[in-house]
């Protein structure tokens, strides 16, 4: 628990906002530079100038992250009526400068041939040993809190805790943290620019300057989220599938290319260039900042779980709510728990034959199963000679699979040669390995290595990895490809649950025959009916991109062809994986086992799969077929790949196009063979798998450091549509009532200053009683719109046919679709349903069934709360913020779990929700509650009553009572619940200033 009052942290962060009104987080990074050199001072100046003069001129348009203003004598009239202003704020500057509590470890970081990158912290500066033994990902938490400390937003005693990280680590203290900037994609992106387009309403009503609504730190949209696999196994397809795109999706993307021009410092890049991480990755990623002078580490929070990816790149990054991310982009520090750090020791080397993800599937299985969720996992010894940045990557993406904050390795040679192969500057390059080196935050693996201190530690040699996929249903559900014919049939007949689907024995057999255009067709259970290439974790990787072109290769080559109406498809994550398979010759032989480019974003792996040819479909439907999905993505979540493949496995790019050719999950690789060659042999699994000395050489000669620079210099000037799209100049945004995509949310229309305060819950209804793992993709769907659902209902009543339905993650600008999408997801659990599967509940006074929205609306409109009863990590998955806001609308008022996810817990909080915990022990059926009862939650009513993690009483109407810890577990975050929610306490400190 943190040392400060309620009553004082509330002030500290009102104060900190009446700090930040004209301050960039360019400038807020140099407000300590006492020493500094007079150029440095002048630099500050005109960022502060720059400052001033953006907050009085917000509808300058601008494109990228510099400004591009109207007219240079406009801009000096400006600035000579800004004058007094801007002479107030250079007096605090000077005043600040010479207050930095760390002024005296401002240094100078020389050019080798003579002058200076610039100025910066130094952590050696500070002749403290404890540093020396920091993992180096929390020495990026401190240097932030040093750069930043003035004593009112970050203070010394903050730095203090993360310098002694060895003992207060363990006690759960609280750290504020400033991200050098904010990644989003179009899903999370859409409503977190309606959010701060209904912000700036709100300012207007409440009578303040709407322009204080600008994001303050870089942030960067890529949108990639929103291509569907409808057109497969064509040559066209990327075309076609970009046209269906732009048809669904104008209006959204009219609104993103409006808040480009409308919010300053916001970088969109266009739809069909990439998936954000890989975007990130190659392209965004800074790893050292260099602004006006002053170096710092690059770091960023976004708002999908798998920003964790850039953490590969040895710049620390994590998944946030989008609302957390809205406060941070307006100047809001994080409030975070000082994290345990797990040091997670490789040795080795790779089998041949062995692909990074099957390295990651072993590691993502070890971690969840050692614990690692609220933590960082940092990653070193001498296996990190044997993987590249791409693997490094491979890993560190699927942090939110094993559960980890973070999962990170420190830069070293390794990333240095990534940069320049990713086409970074000779000198931008120079600039990080001196500045990192100078602040010990490089390794270099031929020194000796100062001993790390860590919380806990894991160990893997890498010559243990073997070849393996994961599921059906979870991504830590590791099964090695010996074992896999047998697990397959373990699932068919164990009890329905993350490893069983209950088959009975008379129909395991069963054959379902139909006609494919025309030609006989047969599936079974296990029959494989999507195989995707897909999603961020693997289409970064060239080995594992090109291992799939030479497996597609050799089967041609033998006569092997994937069955037709297995739905394949290749979704590269940037055109630079285009440029490198055309240049090895491999993308023919993709294309003539169906592995067609369908277009550069997330597909199938968040839901976009598009619909199954209409005879695959009622085959499966018709005869109850288990069939399955492979694909190269990181998650598997009931219900998210596609309504009819109930087992869905992660693997390889090179073992998606294996098993599509094998047709079916049930086979045993190193027996059964995969089909027959075209002189009549049968081709076994090693006949078509490429070696480790293959895949490399492939690699040498096809991935070129120009692809990257080619691709890279054009993204922002996006496509012909895009670029055709007109939007208004308005820095208010005109909301149409009308549209089913973006609408004007109900969050602030009646906000006063005054905050509603603490509150507890009385008499509240249960509006659903679950399980474990209760995953975001359970609470608020991506995916498509079932047709009888009350989303559905609400379209349709305005107009719009099913073919137009689109996707809930395409529709997250309107909440009164993603309210009715809310809990919507076809594979729920509810067990008020007594074991029946689907999106409804128990109206409990009536007794009567009723799709959840609906039941939600009936008690809402008769003027009664509900709460929501849960089992372990409760809101895993996606960094969703409808997963919250949802329930909000929907009237909840508290969530009762046994565990939550890391950001569905804050985001929850964030939303005015109450997230408590059972005791230890203890869950819903222990204590024996069935959902039937009324719940009461007696909190305080005061705000300096409650203490973050106290316990409180829940009491029901049944005469039970038990206690639950309240999972506030900040006093920043007492601080969102007394008014209402995080983005109306950013508006109340906004207008105070």
């Amino acid at each position: 628990m943190a040392s400060s009052s309620p009553s004082s942290s509330l002030l500290r962060a009102a104060s900190a906002y009446s700090r930040t009104r004209f301050f960039p987080s360019s400038f807020r990074n140099l407000t300590s530079t006492a020493q500094a050199s007079p150029s440095v001072i002048n630099h500050h100046r005109r960022s502060l100038t720059s400052a001033a003069v953006r907050s009085f001129h917000c509808s300058a348009p601008r494109w990228s992250h510099r400004l591009d203003w109207r007219s240079p004598l406009n801009l000096r009239a400006q600035i000579r009526a800004f004058n007094p202003v801007i002479e107030r704020l250079e007096r605090k500057f000077a005043t600040l400068a010479a207050e930095h509590p760390f002024k005296a470890v401002l240094t100078s970081l020389p050019k080798p041939g003579g002058g200076e990158f610039g100025k910066f912290y130094s952590l050696p500066a500070l002749n403290d040993p404890r540093i020396d033994k920091l993992p180096y990902s929390i020495r990026i938490l401190l240097e932030s809190a040093i750069r930043n400390c003035d004593n009112f937003q970050v203070k010394k005693e903050d730095v203090e805790k993360i310098i002694d990280w060895e003992n207060t680590s363990p006690k759960q203290v609280e750290i504020p943290f400033k991200p050098a900037r904010v990644l989003l994609q179009d899903f999370t992106g859409v409503p977190a620019v309606v959010d701060l387009a209904c912000m700036r309403d709100a300012m207007h009503r409440l009578g303040s300057d709407t322009n204080k609504i600008n994001p303050l730190v870089p942030v960067d949209l890529v949108i990639d989220h929103s291509v569907q696999v409808d057109v497969t196994r064509s040559e066209n397809a990327v075309q076609a599938n970009m046209e269906l795109e732009f048809q669904r999706n104008k209006e959204r993307f009219s609104f993103l290319k409006w808040g480009s021009s409308a919010f300053h410092n916001m970088l969109v890049v266009p739809p069909g260039s990439g998936i954000v991480h890989q975007v990130n990755l190659e392209y965004l990623g800074r790893v050292v900042f260099n602004t006006d002078g002053m170096l710092y580490p690059d770091s960023v929070v976004g708002t999908d779980s798998h920003t964790t990816m850039i953490d590969g790149l040895g710049v620390a990054g994590w998944g946030v709510g989008g609302i957390e991310a809205e406060a941070a982009m307006l100047g809001q520090p994080m409030s975070m728990v000082l994290p345990g750090v797990v040091g997670f020791k490789l040795s080795g080397k790779l089998k041949n034959g062995v692909t990074a993800t099957d390295l990651v599937l072993t590691v993502t299985q070890m971690l969840r199963k050692h614990g690692v969720v609220g933590k960082f996992v940092e990653f070193y010894g001498d296996g990190m000679g044997e993987l590249s940045l791409a693997d490094r990557a491979t890993i560190a993406n699927m942090s939110p699979e094993y559960g980890a904050t973070m999962g990170f390795f420190p830069v070293d040679h390794v990333t240095l040669q990534y940069l320049k192969l990713t086409g970074r500057s000779d000198e931008t390059v120079a600039m990080i390995e001196s500045y990192l080196r100078a602040n010990k935050m490089f390794v270099d693996y031929n020194e000796p290595q100062q001993e790390r201190v860590y919380s806990s530690y894991l160990e893997l040699n890498l010559a243990e990895v073997e070849p393996c996929i994961s599921g059906p249903k979870r991504p830590h559900d590791r099964v090695p490809l010996r074992e896999m014919k047998a697990d397959w049939n373990s699932c068919l007949n164990n009890k329905v649950g993350f490893k069983g689907f209950a088959m009975p024995k008379e129909a395991q057999n069963k054959v379902a025959k139909f006609s494919f255009h025309g030609k006989p067709a047969e599936l079974k259970h296990g029959s494989v009916v999507i195989a995707a290439i897909t999603s961020c974790t693997n289409t970064s990787n060239p080995s594992v991109m090109l291992g799939a072109g030479l497996v597609a290769k050799k089967a041609c080559e033998l006569g092997l062809q994937v069955k037709p109406w297995i739905k394949t498809s290749l979704a590269p994550g940037s055109g630079v994986v285009t440029k490198y398979l055309l240049q090895s010759g491999l993308q023919e032989y993709l294309n003539k086992q169906g592995f067609n480019i369908v277009g550069y974003g997330c597909t199938t792996c968040i839901g976009n799969s598009g619909d199954l040819d209409e005879s695959v479909a009622n085959a499966i439907s018709e005869n109850d077929i288990l069939a399955a999905a492979v694909l190269s993505g990181n998650r598997n979540f009931e219900g998210r790949v596609h309504a009819l493949t109930r087992a869905n496995y992660l693997a390889s790019p090179p073992l998606v196009v294996a098993y599509a050719l094998a047709g079916t999950v049930d086979i045993d690789f190193d027996k059964e063979p995969i089909g027959t060659s075209k002189d009549g042999k049968s081709v076994y699994f090693k006949d078509i798998w490429p070696s480790t000395e293959e895949v490399a050489e492939a690699v040498q000669s096809s991935v070129l450091p120009n692809m990257f620079k080619s691709t890279y210099e054009a993204i922002t000037k996006g496509n012909p549509m895009w670029n055709q799209l007109s939007v208004p100049s308005s820095t208010m945004y005109s909301w149409d009532p009308n549209s089913t995509y973006i609408h004007e949310p109900p969050y602030f229309k009646n906000m006063t200053m005054e905050p509603p305060g603490a509150h507890g819950v009385k008499d509240a209804y249960c509006l659903l009683n679950f399980g474990d793992s209760i995953t975001t993709d359970h609470i608020s769907p991506a995916g498509s719109i079932h047709k009888d659902s009350p989303a559905a209902k609400f379209l349709v009543e305005r107009g719009v046919e099913r073919k137009d339905f689109n996707s809930y993650g395409s529709r997250r600008g309107n909440d009164e679709v993603m309210a009715r999408g809310t809990f919507a997801n076809i594979r729920l659990v509810n067990k008020l349903l007594n074991g029946e599967v689907g999106p409804k509940t128990i109206h409990v006074p009536t007794g009567e069934k009723l799709y959840v929205f609906d039941a939600a609306m009936r008690y809402k409109n008769a003027g009664h709360d509900t709460i929501v009863l849960a089992g372990a990590e409760y809101g895993s998955g996606s960094s969703r913020d409808w997963a919250a806001k949802g329930p909000m609308l929907l009237g909840v008022k508290a969530v009762i779990a046994k565990s939550f996810e890391r950001i569905h817990r804050s985001n929850l909080v964030g939303m005015g929700i109450i997230p408590l915990c059972f005791k230890s022990g203890q869950d819903a059926d222990t204590l024996g509650l069935t959902g039937h009862e009324r719940y009461t939650i007696d909190l305080p009513s005061k705000i300096d009553e409650i203490r973050p993690g106290q316990d409180v009483t829940v009491t029901t109407d049944s005469g039970k009572s038990f206690t639950c810890t309240v999972r506030f577990d900040t006093e920043v975050e007492l601080a969102y619940f007394n008014n209402g929610g995080i983005l109306p306490y950013v508006i109340r400190n906004l207008i105070k200033q």
